[in-house]
């Protein structure tokens, strides 16, 4: 059972925005009005990316987030260059292997909590 993405999302704000350049330290966003944080923007499509990749490598996940979130994305063109991904001004690009793994580990922990598997 997947979790809801407010669980996901709550854990990404904690581990990764308080890292994020456009945010205070402290986990609260500064981006400009008007603009939102890709990462709330996509979050469904992120999970998606991320739950249908399994791999000790980072590169399958990036062709996941590529395949489903850049591919829908405003910034990029229609032949696959992105000009703040390009400029490194893409923060779920720069955070992506973070937001990974905090997808990844709070995944197992809700497998290895589940009173049906025995493990706590």
């Amino acid at each position: 059972m997947m979790l809801a993405e407010q669980a996901y999302l709550e854990e990404i704000r904690a581990r990764v925005c308080p890292k994020c350049v456009d945010g205070d330290g402290a986990g609260d966003c500064r981006i400009s009005h008007g603009t939102e944080c890709a990462v709330k923007r996509f979050l469904p499509q992120i999970l998606e990316a991320v739950g249908s990749t399994y791999s000790t490598s980072m590169e399958p996940y990036e062709l996941a987030l590529r395949e489903r979130v850049c591919r829908v994305c405003a910034n990029q063109s229609p032949d696959g260059t992105c000009i703040v991904r390009n400029e490194l001004e893409c923060s779920l690009d720069r955070y992506f292997p973070l937001i990974v793994r905090v997808i990844e580990e709070l995944d197992l922990k809700q497998r290895f909590s589940n009173a049906a598997t025995g493990w706590r």
